[in-house]
């Protein structure tokens, strides 16, 4: 069994680091980094969807509890 020491250390977990960025990047970082991608996929999939017909239990669709209403 080989024992890592010194440089080879570093590179071993190096490669761990790299991979789990590799990993975690198109999961959280591109979405934070370029949400109009999303928003635009979020769009065409949801376009057919009426949200009134689908809430449970005949419960008010969700609204901005800090809207301002109007006088």
């Amino acid at each position: 069994m080989a024992i890592f020491v010194g440089w080879r250390y570093a590179a071993l977990i190096g490669g761990m680091v790299g991979a789990i960025g590799l990993a975690v990047y198109p999961i959280i970082i591109d979405p934070i980094r370029n949400p109009d991608k999303y928003k635009k996929i979020q769009e065409q999939t949801r376009k057919n969807i009426k949200q009134e017909d689908i809430q449970p239990g005949n419960m008010k669709v969700w609204t901005d509890p800090f809207d301002r209403r109007e006088k």
